[in-house]
């Protein structure tokens, strides 16, 4: 069963592996509303990087900082082997009648603009909401290509995008959501997640912006790294 999928001149894959080790332009991190850290991925990324992470947080977004569900924020990487960091904010699963799939749907691809409009080439996602958020994999897997698909297909600067999932039966999870996905061609728009209109322009955010809050979260994240 594939894991690579061909975009035009670009690449969508999945692998296993530690999404702290492996190198990219951009990493998404995924996590909490008032993106405060955790345990789990968000945990491991902030001792990853060391202290940058949470000043650059602190002095980008203050110490009151919320980022709403579905929104992303940039920070510097620190000691990660990447450029930025991107905190992604996914939904908590509540029977996927609350606009759960949007909303992931959104964290996938408004994260996917911001490293494009910070010109990285090389950006790696987690599986975003399937840990103690609740979100089944087995749905948030097509939502989660759907989005990169269609993302790398408007991107400028991106070439590749990794899934990285942390077990082998993430990663089995993954492949058949894959595997049943067509390449699109390079050049034009996807046709947007059924249920809501995500144009990009939606989503025309500056890497320092924050997204406004609807919410607070008291959570952490998956002590596995599968994120939120």
């Amino acid at each position: 069963m594939r894991t690579e999928l061909v975009v035009g001149d670009k690449t969508l894959s999945l692998v296993q592996g530690d999404i702290t080790r492996i190198p990219a332009d951009a990493i998404v991190n995924a996590a909490n509303e008032s993106l405060v850290g955790g345990g789990g991925l968000d945990g491991a990324i902030h001792r990853a990087a060391g202290p940058e992470i949470m000043a650059d947080l602190d002095g980008r977004y203050g110490k009151r900082r919320r980022c709403e569900t579905g929104s992303a924020v940039v920070t510097v990487a620190g000691n990660l082997p990447a450029k930025w960091v991107i905190h992604a904010v996914g939904p908590r699963w509540r029977g996927g009648q609350f606009g759960e799939s949007d909303l992931l749907w959104s964290a996938y691809r408004t994260s996917l603009h911001i490293a494009d409009q910070l010109e990285a080439r090389t950006v790696t996602f987690p599986a975003i909401s399937t840990g103690i958020y609740g979100y089944p994999v087995e749905a948030a897997a097509p939502v989660a290509l759907d989005a990169l698909r269609g993302g790398l297909v408007d991107a400028t600067s991106v070439e590749r995008v990794t899934l990285v999932l942390f077990s082998e039966p993430m990663l089995a999870a993954f492949k058949p959501a894959l595997g049943q996905m067509p390449a699109l061609p390079g050049g034009g728009s996807d046709q947007s997640h059924p249920g809501q209109d995500h144009s990009d322009s939606d989503h025309d955010i500056e890497p320092d912006s924050l997204g406004e809050g609807e919410r607070s979260d008291e959570n952490g994240n998956h002590r596995n790294q599968v994120g939120n």
